[in-house]
């Protein structure tokens, strides 16, 4: 890990955010992500991602196109947060990923902090008490309480927002990239088995590591060959 703080690079522009949650959510690993907080400037490298899609996706919260009080976020212009709370205490951020009126997100399910700096300002907010250095942002809610994210980020433009946003970084190549099925969504029926969840292989920071993972390379190899609906890749 680097010492001092990471040069800032070339935000990531709004019709980059527009290709849907299933593109977008493996293209984000490698990404950086921006918090200007009272503490610092705070950047983590984006390692672990999940895509939810409406109408049919049933673990997704717009399910069937509903629009509720808290999913109403999902049907915004791509580039916007949307952030929701779980078991009355845990944040989770997501990216909207589709044109205004279409409700597509990837979920931020983990990142690794770019420097010590960065690491330093993370674990303040996080109060850590484990000597586990990648227990500080290894799932949605450590990550949110690490950078400071709370509700009041739901609908936050990451395009324009000068207190979040995310820079292009380092991309993470097809190769370096494992597919999986998507964390704690039992009730999703059939879309629980989809591989919908993309993380960098062997980053610690990871939150939960599949044995039966397939590397994006086949996958998308296979998808062009045999076709999604063989394959449950969908």
């Amino acid at each position: 890990m680097k010492q001092g703080n990471e040069p800032s690079q070339a935000r990531l522009p709004l019709s980059w955010f527009r290709q849907g949650a299933l593109p977008l959510a493996p293209q984000l690993l490698g990404r950086t992500i921006v918090r200007v907080t009272d503490e610092g400037v705070i950047r983590a490298r984006i390692v672990e991602t999940e895509s939810y899609v409406a109408p049919h996706d049933k673990g997704c919260h717009a399910y069937n196109n509903r629009r509720t009080k808290r999913t109403e976020t999902m049907f915004q212009r791509a580039g916007h947060a949307y952030v929701y709370l779980i078991y009355g205490m845990y944040h989770c951020l997501n990216v909207v990923a589709a044109e205004e009126g279409q409700a597509e997100a990837v979920l931020i399910r983990a990142v690794a902090p770019l420097t010590e700096c960065d690491e330093s300002i993370m674990k303040r907010y996080r109060s850590l008490s484990s000597n586990k250095f990648v227990n500080l942002s290894n799932g949605p809610g450590k990550l949110c309480r690490a950078m400071h994210i709370d509700k009041s980020f739901d609908g936050y433009d990451m395009i324009a927002g000068e207190e979040m946003w995310l820079e292009a970084g380092k991309p993470v190549m097809p190769e370096h990239i494992l597919c999986a099925t998507r964390i704690n969504i039992p009730y999703a029926e059939e879309y629980a088995d989809v591989l919908w969840r993309f993380y960098v292989a062997d980053d610690p920071y990871v939150s939960v590591k599949d044995k039966q993972a397939v590397s994006l390379a086949v996958r998308e190899r296979m998808l062009e060959t045999f076709g999604s609906e063989d394959f449950g890749w969908n």
